[in-house]
């Protein structure tokens, strides 16, 4: 097995797993690597200001860090992209209701109708937005982050190769000549590392949580 794809074995799922340690720096800064630009960029797409964009990334941050050393790893209980949704759609909702003076706590009326209900109920509900984004988002995060991973791992050579090729546009012969590879060559190299790239999608996106994450 070649050191590339001995590094694509950690599923999201040992990341998670590793996340029990609170010490293990590493994986957390690898956690917030993979989940911060798909927070903030959903919170902004949401309709919120930069700075409370931050906010809602720092709070869902702050709750997973209190949430995920606790999990029990259980596929049967549900996707951890659903988990994450609902932690982020809670703190871009929050952020709206700060922006709109509504109280975070229920205060019960007569009627048995909560003051904050009321107040909520005359604010646009972003919840559907941010449901709509989402999924769009998420699987742009996934691809960005596996194109870094395999980068990571892969010859600079090799992926400087697929980059000319797809990314910058360019034609097989012009790559092949700058390069000094064969045009076969380049193809070949584009198909490796497309391979290797969809690969680490399917494998980042195949994590699950157990159900004690359900909790806000």
């Amino acid at each position: 097995m070649s050191p590339a794809k001995k590094g694509f074995l950690r599923t999201r799922a040992t990341l998670l797993e590793r996340l029990k340690n609170w010490a293990d720096q590493t994986s957390w800064q690898e956690f917030f690597d993979l989940y911060s630009n798909l927070i903030y960029g959903v919170a902004r797409k949401a309709g919120l200001t930069d700075p409370e964009a931050q906010d809602a990334l720092q709070e869902t941050m702050l709750a997973a860090a209190k949430h995920l050393p606790k999990f029990e790893y259980d596929p049967a209980h549900g996707s951890f992209k659903n988990w994450l949704l609902r932690m982020t759609r809670w703190r871009i909702v929050d952020q709206f209701r700060k922006r709109h003076g509504v109280p975070l706590k229920t205060e019960v009326t007569e009627g048995g109708k909560s003051r904050t209900t009321e107040l909520a109920e005359r604010i646009a509900d972003p919840a559907a937005s941010v449901d709509s984004i989402w999924e769009a988002e998420w699987q742009a995060s996934l691809l960005q982050s596996a194109i870094q991973r395999v980068r990571r791992q892969m010859d600079p050579e090799k992926f400087q190769v697929f980059d000319l090729y797809v990314n910058k546009e360019w034609t097989p012969a012009k790559v092949a000549q700058v390069m000094g590879i064969s045009v076969n060559q380049v193809y070949l190299a584009k198909t490796r590392i497309t391979q290797l790239i969809s690969e680490e999608v399917q494998r980042l996106e195949r994590g699950n949580i157990g159900s004690s994450l359900a909790k806000r």
